[in-house]
């Protein structure tokens, strides 16, 4: 991928310069006024939306920026670093990123060069968390990043994860100051993560925005029959069917079938106690996991009592993060099932 508008007046100059003859002046003004026109139509023609181009329903566009570039891959494996840059081994590489799989929204966007990467970054940042996503990692500038922007894009597009011409765009990556932004909003059985690029460039800022679509695994629906026997033979269960709003304890309309049948047996076994037990991933800090794993539990506690008329006595609450997974956190489904509410007989 090339910035076509690359061929700049210096360049021009430069090259008229070592040409020899009486016209010199005459072909140094007249390749100067052909540069500037070439370079400034070109970024001008860029003014509209290109042609089958549609914002990402799940993300607002930047006020005032165009979409240059457009494409969609029904499936594909993305690597989504959640971390600094770093050196291992003399190579760069990120401590912590994310294997994920599904489909990827490629949307690349051109605004004018007054606004710069920081601008634009806090501005999709307090988008996103103001529409419910989940920030995973975000940072701005060399300092925050780990590295330079040549470092990163060369890490991430180029020759070591290749997401630049594995998806395409019209412009390089390559600039001067950048920003980056890595999020996931989940929505019933689908999680979506985003990877906001933010960079500088000689005559506008690029975004380049991708949203990676993953179906989650279908884990069922927790019925009265499983709850017996689960907690008979082994003392707990988790609660498959609980679903949550993303990264609070806000219970969805969708939990309801499952907390029915979790009423149901429960009423039906008043002389058993039980504890409700919140789990996480260990994406995110330790303590809001903590918090949201023990919010989450509470929630789940207090629905079964205050709507289904669940005994009080019979439930206590806890949470415990990401202390105890039932699989690894490495991919998405693992981290789907790790995410849980759990019954445990007291």
């Amino acid at each position: 991928m090339k910035d076509y508008n690359q061929f700049s007046v210096a360049k021009v100059l430069k090259i008229v310069f070592f040409q020899k003859g009486d016209f010199i002046m005459k072909k140094i003004t007249l390749i100067l006024v052909i540069a500037l026109m070439f370079s400034t139509n070109l970024f001008a023609l860029e003014t509209e939306d290109i042609k089958g181009a549609k914002d990402n329903p799940l993300i607002s566009r930047f006020d005032n920026s165009v979409i240059v570039y457009y494409n969609t891959v029904k499936w594909d494996t993305y690597i989504l670093p959640v971390s600094k840059i770093i050196k291992v081994e003399g190579q760069n590489a990120w401590k912590k990123k994310l294997k994920l799989e599904g489909e990827v929204n490629r949307i690349q966007y051109v605004t004018d060069k007054n606004n710069n990467a920081s601008f634009v970054y806090m501005n999709y940042l307090s988008a996103l968390k103001k529409s419910g996503w989940e920030i995973l990692f975000s940072g701005n500038g060399s300092n925050e990043l780990g590295n330079s922007s040549y470092e990163w894009q060369y890490t991430m597009f180029g020759e070591g994860l290749d997401l630049g011409d594995k998806f395409g765009g019209k412009y390089n990556f390559r600039g001067s100051d950048y920003a980056y932004i890595a999020a996931k909003f989940e929505e019933n059985d689908t999680s979506y993560y985003a990877m906001i690029y933010i960079i500088e460039k000689d005559d506008f800022t690029m975004i380049n925005q991708d949203i990676i679509k993953v179906k989650n695994p279908d884990l069922g629906l927790v019925t009265a029959k499983q709850l017996t026997e689960k907690i008979d033979k082994k003392g707990h269960l988790a609660l498959d069917g609980i679903f949550f709003e993303t990264g609070k304890a806000t219970i969805t309309e969708k939990s309801i079938p499952a907390l029915k049948n979790i009423a149901g047996y429960l009423n039906n076994h008043k002389n058993k106690k039980f504890f409700i037990v919140g789990h996480t991933d260990n994406m995110g800090n330790f303590q809001d996991n903590m918090t949201l794993s023990e919010n989450r539990a509470k929630a789940v506690m207090n629905e079964l009592i205050n709507k289904y008329g669940v005994d009080k006595n019979q439930l206590q609450a806890y949470g415990v993060a990401n202390l105890s997974p039932i699989t690894s956190n490495s991919t998405e489904k693992g981290r789907a099932k790790n995410r849980r509410v759990e019954i445990v007989e007291q």
